[in-house]
Protein backbone atom coordinates (compact mmCIF):
# COMPACT_ATOMS: atom_id res chain seq x y z
CA UNK A 1 0.00 0.00 0.00
CA UNK A 2 3.25 2.30 0.79
CA UNK A 3 4.39 1.82 -2.13
CA UNK A 4 1.35 2.25 -3.86
CA UNK A 5 0.84 5.48 -2.26
CA UNK A 6 4.53 6.83 -3.37
CA UNK A 7 3.73 5.99 -6.86
CA UNK A 8 0.65 7.75 -6.90
CA UNK A 9 2.19 10.93 -5.42
CA UNK A 10 5.02 10.53 -7.95
CA UNK A 11 2.22 10.95 -10.79
CA UNK A 12 0.55 13.53 -9.06
CA UNK A 13 3.56 15.40 -9.23
CA UNK A 14 5.26 15.05 -12.27
CA UNK A 15 2.38 14.51 -14.91
CA UNK A 16 3.14 17.93 -16.49
CA UNK A 17 6.72 17.21 -17.36
CA UNK A 18 6.31 13.85 -18.49
CA UNK A 19 5.35 14.75 -22.49
CA UNK A 20 8.20 16.73 -22.47
CA UNK A 21 10.17 13.68 -21.25
CA UNK A 22 9.25 11.65 -23.81
CA UNK A 23 9.61 14.57 -26.92
CA UNK A 24 13.23 14.70 -25.43
CA UNK A 25 13.84 10.80 -25.80
CA UNK A 26 11.81 11.41 -29.48
CA UNK A 27 14.66 14.45 -30.68
CA UNK A 28 17.59 12.24 -29.11
CA UNK A 29 16.03 9.40 -30.85
CA UNK A 30 16.17 10.98 -34.01
CA UNK A 31 19.47 12.56 -34.39
CA UNK A 32 20.63 9.34 -33.25
CA UNK A 33 19.20 7.36 -36.12
CA UNK A 34 20.59 10.69 -38.72
CA UNK A 35 23.74 10.10 -37.14
CA UNK A 36 23.70 6.40 -38.00
CA UNK A 37 22.66 6.52 -41.39
CA UNK A 38 25.36 9.50 -41.87
CA UNK A 39 27.73 7.23 -39.92
CA UNK A 40 27.22 4.34 -42.36
CA UNK A 41 27.82 6.04 -45.95
CA UNK A 42 30.44 7.97 -46.11
CA UNK A 43 30.62 8.32 -49.78
CA UNK A 44 27.56 10.17 -49.55
CA UNK A 45 28.06 14.05 -49.92
CA UNK A 46 26.14 17.24 -47.77
CA UNK A 47 24.34 18.97 -50.25
CA UNK A 48 25.08 22.07 -50.76
CA UNK A 49 22.50 25.47 -50.03
CA UNK A 50 22.12 27.75 -53.39
CA UNK A 51 20.79 30.97 -53.41
CA UNK A 52 20.55 31.67 -56.77
CA UNK A 53 18.20 29.90 -59.55
CA UNK A 54 18.93 26.54 -58.62
CA UNK A 55 15.96 24.04 -57.55
CA UNK A 56 18.28 21.43 -57.82
CA UNK A 57 21.61 20.41 -59.21
CA UNK A 58 23.00 16.71 -59.08
CA UNK A 59 25.60 14.64 -60.61
CA UNK A 60 26.02 11.03 -60.19
CA UNK A 61 22.95 10.99 -57.80
CA UNK A 62 21.01 7.52 -57.38
CA UNK A 63 18.48 6.38 -54.98
CA UNK A 64 19.48 6.16 -51.51
CA UNK A 65 18.09 2.86 -50.33
CA UNK A 66 19.61 0.81 -53.53
CA UNK A 67 23.81 -0.17 -52.91
CA UNK A 68 26.28 1.75 -54.83
CA UNK A 69 26.88 -1.36 -56.74
CA UNK A 70 23.15 -1.44 -57.98
CA UNK A 71 21.83 1.98 -58.86
CA UNK A 72 22.26 3.70 -61.99
CA UNK A 73 23.35 7.09 -61.07
CA UNK A 74 22.04 10.28 -63.21
CA UNK A 75 22.77 13.90 -63.22
CA UNK A 76 20.11 16.59 -63.39
CA UNK A 77 19.56 20.44 -62.95
CA UNK A 78 16.57 21.72 -62.68
CA UNK A 79 15.93 25.77 -62.12
CA UNK A 80 13.34 27.76 -59.60
CA UNK A 81 9.71 27.83 -61.59
CA UNK A 82 10.81 24.79 -64.15
CA UNK A 83 8.48 22.01 -64.94
CA UNK A 84 10.52 18.46 -66.24
CA UNK A 85 7.79 15.92 -68.10
CA UNK A 86 9.24 12.63 -68.15
CA UNK A 87 8.16 9.97 -70.24
CA UNK A 88 9.40 6.44 -71.16
CA UNK A 89 8.49 2.91 -71.62
CA UNK A 90 7.28 0.63 -68.94
CA UNK A 91 9.57 -0.21 -66.69
CA UNK A 92 12.44 2.45 -68.13
CA UNK A 93 12.72 4.22 -64.35
CA UNK A 94 10.64 6.91 -64.47
CA UNK A 95 9.10 6.21 -61.15
CA UNK A 96 12.16 5.35 -59.76
CA UNK A 97 13.24 8.50 -60.71
CA UNK A 98 10.64 10.57 -59.27
CA UNK A 99 11.60 8.64 -55.63
CA UNK A 100 15.11 9.36 -56.25
CA UNK A 101 14.48 12.95 -56.35
CA UNK A 102 12.26 13.25 -53.84
CA UNK A 103 14.00 11.06 -50.92
CA UNK A 104 17.36 13.12 -51.85
CA UNK A 105 15.34 16.39 -51.28
CA UNK A 106 13.52 14.86 -48.03
CA UNK A 107 16.90 13.71 -46.62
CA UNK A 108 18.87 17.37 -47.63
CA UNK A 109 15.84 18.96 -45.41
CA UNK A 110 16.73 16.83 -42.53
CA UNK A 111 20.58 17.79 -43.09
CA UNK A 112 21.63 14.49 -43.99
CA UNK A 113 24.50 13.13 -46.86
CA UNK A 114 22.53 12.28 -49.77
CA UNK A 115 23.64 9.81 -52.63
CA UNK A 116 25.52 12.04 -55.15
CA UNK A 117 28.86 13.25 -55.60
CA UNK A 118 28.06 16.78 -55.41
CA UNK A 119 23.95 18.29 -54.51
CA UNK A 120 23.63 21.92 -54.68
CA UNK A 121 19.66 22.62 -53.90
CA UNK A 122 17.25 25.56 -52.49
CA UNK A 123 15.64 24.08 -49.23
CA UNK A 124 11.98 23.48 -50.39
CA UNK A 125 9.19 21.41 -48.67
CA UNK A 126 8.16 18.37 -51.30
CA UNK A 127 4.65 17.37 -51.93
CA UNK A 128 3.48 14.58 -54.56
CA UNK A 129 0.78 12.48 -56.01
CA UNK A 130 2.31 9.26 -56.50
CA UNK A 131 0.54 6.03 -55.47
CA UNK A 132 -3.04 7.06 -55.16
CA UNK A 133 -5.69 4.11 -54.20
CA UNK A 134 -9.64 3.98 -53.76
CA UNK A 135 -11.02 3.38 -50.83
CA UNK A 136 -14.10 0.83 -50.06
CA UNK A 137 -14.56 2.15 -46.71
CA UNK A 138 -14.54 5.67 -47.38
CA UNK A 139 -16.71 5.58 -50.47
CA UNK A 140 -14.14 6.75 -53.11
CA UNK A 141 -13.26 5.57 -56.16
CA UNK A 142 -9.44 5.59 -57.19
CA UNK A 143 -10.69 9.07 -60.03
CA UNK A 144 -12.36 10.94 -56.86
CA UNK A 145 -9.24 9.89 -54.13
CA UNK A 146 -6.75 11.45 -57.16
CA UNK A 147 -8.78 14.68 -57.59
CA UNK A 148 -8.53 15.33 -53.90
CA UNK A 149 -4.91 14.86 -53.79
CA UNK A 150 -4.79 17.33 -56.64
CA UNK A 151 -6.88 19.71 -55.07
CA UNK A 152 -5.43 19.14 -52.04
CA UNK A 153 -1.78 20.37 -54.03
CA UNK A 154 -3.45 23.22 -55.73
CA UNK A 155 -4.53 24.47 -52.17
CA UNK A 156 -1.11 24.09 -50.69
CA UNK A 157 0.84 25.80 -52.94
CA UNK A 158 -1.58 28.91 -52.61
CA UNK A 159 0.19 29.58 -49.35
CA UNK A 160 3.58 28.08 -49.52
CA UNK A 161 6.31 27.35 -52.20
CA UNK A 162 6.55 23.47 -52.78
CA UNK A 163 9.05 21.13 -55.06
CA UNK A 164 5.79 19.12 -56.34
CA UNK A 165 6.12 15.56 -57.81
CA UNK A 166 3.30 13.69 -60.37
CA UNK A 167 3.37 9.60 -61.29
CA UNK A 168 1.28 9.56 -63.93
CA UNK A 169 -2.07 11.74 -62.85
CA UNK A 170 -5.79 10.95 -63.91
CA UNK A 171 -4.86 7.74 -64.89
CA UNK A 172 -8.82 6.80 -63.45
CA UNK A 173 -10.37 8.65 -66.65
CA UNK A 174 -10.21 7.82 -70.37
CA UNK A 175 -7.00 8.71 -72.99
CA UNK A 176 -8.84 12.09 -74.21
CA UNK A 177 -10.17 13.28 -70.83
CA UNK A 178 -6.78 12.47 -69.24
CA UNK A 179 -4.73 14.80 -72.07
CA UNK A 180 -6.76 17.44 -71.79
CA UNK A 181 -7.18 17.70 -67.80
CA UNK A 182 -3.60 16.90 -67.17
CA UNK A 183 -2.47 19.73 -69.47
CA UNK A 184 -4.82 21.98 -67.92
CA UNK A 185 -3.32 21.03 -64.51
CA UNK A 186 0.18 21.47 -65.67
CA UNK A 187 -0.56 24.41 -66.69
CA UNK A 188 -2.13 25.88 -63.49
CA UNK A 189 0.78 24.38 -61.93
CA UNK A 190 3.20 26.65 -64.27
CA UNK A 191 1.28 29.68 -63.98
CA UNK A 192 1.78 29.50 -59.71
CA UNK A 193 5.34 29.52 -60.20
CA UNK A 194 5.69 25.95 -58.92
CA UNK A 195 8.62 24.02 -59.31
CA UNK A 196 8.31 20.15 -60.01
CA UNK A 197 8.23 16.72 -62.45
CA UNK A 198 5.80 15.03 -63.89
CA UNK A 199 6.63 11.46 -64.92
CA UNK A 200 3.42 10.18 -67.68
CA UNK A 201 3.13 7.94 -71.02
CA UNK A 202 1.37 10.30 -72.45
CA UNK A 203 3.24 12.22 -75.26
CA UNK A 204 0.83 14.62 -75.89
CA UNK A 205 1.64 16.32 -72.83
CA UNK A 206 5.13 17.15 -74.13
CA UNK A 207 3.75 19.52 -76.69
CA UNK A 208 3.50 21.91 -73.44
CA UNK A 209 6.70 22.74 -74.17
CA UNK A 210 6.29 24.32 -77.04
CA UNK A 211 3.66 27.00 -75.27
CA UNK A 212 5.42 27.49 -72.41
CA UNK A 213 9.31 28.10 -71.61
CA UNK A 214 8.97 26.99 -68.28
CA UNK A 215 8.67 23.01 -69.25
CA UNK A 216 11.22 20.78 -69.97
CA UNK A 217 10.76 17.27 -72.06
CA UNK A 218 13.05 14.81 -70.55
CA UNK A 219 12.68 10.66 -71.14
CA UNK A 220 14.22 6.76 -70.13
CA UNK A 221 14.53 4.89 -73.11
CA UNK A 222 13.75 0.90 -73.41
CA UNK A 223 15.10 -0.95 -76.62
CA UNK A 224 14.77 -3.82 -78.24
CA UNK A 225 18.27 -5.94 -79.26
CA UNK A 226 17.85 -8.78 -80.24
CA UNK A 227 15.09 -10.07 -79.34
CA UNK A 228 15.63 -8.86 -75.82
CA UNK A 229 14.75 -5.33 -73.77
CA UNK A 230 16.87 -3.52 -72.85
CA UNK A 231 16.99 -0.46 -70.39
CA UNK A 232 20.14 1.50 -69.47
CA UNK A 233 18.19 3.76 -66.66
CA UNK A 234 19.81 7.40 -67.92
CA UNK A 235 17.95 10.33 -67.71
CA UNK A 236 17.95 11.89 -71.47
CA UNK A 237 16.85 15.22 -72.74
CA UNK A 238 13.88 14.82 -75.56
CA UNK A 239 10.69 12.32 -76.01
CA UNK A 240 10.51 8.91 -75.52
CA UNK A 241 10.23 7.25 -79.11
CA UNK A 242 10.29 3.57 -78.19
CA UNK A 243 7.26 1.74 -76.37
CA UNK A 244 7.61 -1.86 -75.10
CA UNK A 245 3.78 -3.05 -73.78
CA UNK A 246 3.12 -5.16 -77.05
CA UNK A 247 6.76 -5.81 -76.90
CA UNK A 248 6.26 -7.79 -73.17
CA UNK A 249 2.74 -9.07 -74.20
CA UNK A 250 4.28 -11.16 -76.72
CA UNK A 251 7.39 -11.96 -75.18
CA UNK A 252 5.97 -12.89 -71.97
CA UNK A 253 3.22 -15.17 -74.18
CA UNK A 254 0.55 -13.46 -73.07
CA UNK A 255 -0.87 -12.96 -76.39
Amino acid sequence: MRSALKVERWIAENKSVVEKWFEVIEFFDAINSLGNYAFNHKSNVYPILSDENVAIEAKDFGHPLLSKEKAVTNDIRLNKEEFFIITGANMAGKSTFLRTVALNIVMANCGLPVFATSFVYSPIKLISSMRTSDSLQNDESYFFSELKRLKFIVDEIKTDRYFIILDEILKGTNSKDKAEGSKKFIKKLVESKSTGIVATHDLSLCTLSDELPQVKNHYFDAEIVNDELFLDYKFKDGVCQNMNASFLLKKMKIV
